[in-house]
């Protein structure tokens, strides 16, 4: 199916509340599969009666058609995703996008920063690196969140432990918090991963991307080995409209992941 065709229907089969505001539920055909997904790219998930967004894979699980997704609810079509139950129906368009390239990453290090919600189109790409570990280097994962409250898998992100280097940090504590406090790059100073031989992957706000990737270069990881993903006001997902125009980029289309060497030049430049 092509990703410009009508939304097909897909049945919740799982929801897991993440958050007080975030939910991930996975997704299974009622019907025709979609096209596979990979790594970085997303969907417009549609609230039938509502209206639809772009959101991004946060899971694609190994052996059937089945599509995860992480949401936020922050407007009416965010909160009717958020909300749906087993056995609800959404309709899914895609896949869209460019996603993470991890061939650039075959032999090197990889460090993964998310920033907030950020964690979850980099799931993907963390799970698919531990499942085939023989092919990198070192796994580093630095997570950074408001509160303690807002952090997402956490089971899971604690298990990653167990093969990869995993440290958290949060912007306020709370009550029993042990962990790290401040922003996310201040975890970089760590070690475990030679910038020279890195492949950053950083997915958050984008000041905190403007943050992270410019600590990156100044430590000596190439630019161009820097992939980051952006976000604009995505609607039609092919191109079409412009509304996530960035200079010369569609980041529907061309995006939403890109080089920061191609990035940072657009970036800089004010937006009236």
């Amino acid at each position: 199916m092509n990703a410009g065709g009508a939304p097909l229907p897909y049945l919740v089969v799982r929801r897991c509340p993440e958050t007080a505001d975030v939910a991930t539920f996975k997704l299974l055909p009622g019907g025709p599969a979609l096209r596979p997904f990979r790594p970085g790219q997303f969907a417009m998930l549609h609230a039938f009666g509502v209206g639809g967004i772009p959101v991004s894979v946060s899971g694609l699980p190994l052996g059937e058609p089945a599509l995860v997704h992480t949401v936020r609810a922050v407007g009416a079509v965010s909160r009717a995703l958020y909300e749906v139950k087993v056995g609800d129906s959404v309709g899914v368009q895609g896949p869209y996008g460019a996603g993470w390239d991890l061939e650039q990453a075959v032999g090197r290090d990889v460090l993964v920063i998310a920033g907030g919600i950020g964690l979850a189109p980099l799931r993907p790409l963390i799970l698919e690196v531990l499942a085939e570990a023989g092919r990198y280097g070192r796994l580093t994962v630095l997570i950074g969140a408001r509160t303690p409250s807002d952090l997402l898998y956490r089971l899971q992100t604690r298990d990653w432990g167990a093969a990869a280097r995993v440290a958290v940090t949060v912007d306020r504590p709370e009550a029993g918090w042990r962990g790290d406090v401040g922003v996310v790059t201040r975890l970089l100073g760590r070690g475990g991963w030679a910038p020279a031989d890195t492949c950053a992957f950083v997915c958050g706000p984008e000041p905190m991307i403007h943050a992270t990737a410019g600590d990156l270069v100044r430590a000596g990881v190439p630019p161009h080995r820097i992939q980051v993903s952006l976000e604009r006001n995505m609607r039609c997902g092919e191109g079409n409209c412009g509304h996530c125009q960035l200079g010369p980029l569609l980041l529907c289309r061309d995006g939403p992941v890109t080089g920061w060497d191609r990035a940072e030049p657009l970036l800089a430049v004010k937006e009236l």
